[in-house]
């Protein structure tokens, strides 16, 4: 069911549909405020998972007209999830968790600011066929609020883009095996654009903060600032923002790679049936000339498949959209945190966290480091499914046996 909220400011009004059960005020209101946002047009869709984020909330959708908000995609560019259907059966990786769980250890580097020793031979052919990011290259004049020009950082940026590819990050990013309702092994990963992604963002949110400040553009929150078609800041952005999710894309599909190779290490070589590789947080153009923002969302188009993870002691859904437009064709992308990582951190049970994971297994000698991702800090996946039902429709629950989260 669609709750629908009409706002109004001194700047405009706005619309707010949510198919979210579970919503707290806060995340309300920040998509009441982007809903009046000048260039937004239509409504703006919360999904089932939506929560407090910087800027929209976490798990919004929204059409703009004549530019975009690099706040709107967020800090992580192109982050998503990929799936592998294998033809091993869980019984025949039975007694090997732990060393598989090791074997990803040494495969995929995890943790914030993490690198390989050595970029990948896939880094070195991504960078051959895409290049460096090309909106702050050398010869870039945007200028950030603080006054360095962007092209000044560009070295930095594009040496560590290589010794980062293939890498998991942290957070909520994860790698799980799991299995479906059949015993069939499933290979699943969430990550992103990294740390140059991250760059890349805060870089143009600034610009865009200054952009809104030098044209008069008046806004409710400096966080919607925005940069308009046909200008050379908003070039500069779209081709930073297609470069990331690209990064973010290729390099998911390596750390899969080594995925395989962790599991072949161990057991032995296997079949790879299918792959499912799919954004959660990118713009696209329309046929009309709107720009698509998923912020938290995943592309729910008739028959396009998809990935709605649960938390790290729950289940995974791979879904098959089911087109609904009032929801611009979206549908969620994961549970949906219902307390932020500092209140988990104090008002979580490690021992209920202990015990929520038992048949699984994770790097539980780091249960404190992880209690700000236990299963109590995220909506129920239950009933995010439940809320989706004319969004997608559940194909496939996957019950992860293994679950390796990056630190």
């Amino acid at each position: 069911m669609i709750a629908k909220y009409m706002s109004r400011s001194d700047l405009g009004e706005g619309e707010v549909w949510s198919w979210a059960s579970i919503l707290d005020d806060n995340a309300r209101e920040q998509a009441e405020r982007i809903s009046r946002v000048p260039i937004v047009e239509g409504h703006v869709a919360l999904m089932p998972d939506a929560h407090f984020g910087y800027g929209p909330p976490v798990g919004s959708v929204l059409q703009t007209r004549g530019g975009v908000m690099p706040g709107a995609v967020g800090v992580d560019i192109g982050c998503g999830m990929i799936a592998m259907r294998t033809d091993l059966e869980r019984e025949q990786l039975a007694g090997l968790e732990g060393p598989i769980l090791g074997a990803i250890r040494e495969l995929i580097p995890s943790g914030k600011g993490t690198t390989h020793n050595q970029p990948l031979a896939q880094a070195y052919n991504f960078v051959e066929r895409y290049g460096l990011p090309p909106g702050i290259g050398p010869r870039s004049q945007l200028v950030t609020p603080k006054g360095e020009r962007l092209s000044a950082q560009y070295t930095r940026l594009s040496d560590r883009l290589r010794i980062q590819f293939g890498t998991l990050g942290s957070g909520n990013h994860f790698v799980e095996v799991c299995e479906d309702g059949a015993g069939r092994v499933w290979l699943l990963l969430h990550s992103g654009s990294r740390g140059i992604g991250n760059i890349l963002a805060v870089a143009h949110a600034r610009v865009a903060k200054n952009f809104c400040a030098d044209n008069g553009i008046e806004l409710e929150d400096t966080e919607d600032s925005y940069v308009v078609e046909g200008t050379r800041q908003f070039r500069a952005y779209i081709a930073d923002m297609l470069w990331a999710q690209n990064y973010a894309y290729h390099q998911r599909e390596a750390m899969m790679d080594n995925l395989v190779k962790a599991i072949e290490g161990t057991f032995g070589t296997f079949e790879e049936h299918e792959r499912i590789n799919c954004h959660h947080n990118y713009a696209e153009q329309t046929v009309d000339g709107l720009w698509l923002t998923r912020k938290g969302a995943i592309d729910a188009s008739v028959g396009e498949l998809g990935i709605i993870p649960g938390s790290m002691g729950a289940t995974t859904h791979i879904v098959v959209g089911r087109g609904n437009e009032d929801s611009y064709c979206s549908s969620p992308h994961g549970a949906g945190r219902v307390m932020g990582r500092k209140v988990a951190k104090q008002r979580l049970d490690i021992d209920a966290f202990k015990t929520q994971m038992i048949g699984r297994t994770w790097l539980d000698r780091d249960a404190e480091a992880l209690l700000d991702e236990a299963p109590n800090a995220y909506k129920p996946i239950a009933q995010v499914i439940e809320d989706s039902a004319d969004l997608v429709c559940s194909a496939i629950e996957l019950e992860a046996f293994l679950n390796f989260k990056g630190l």
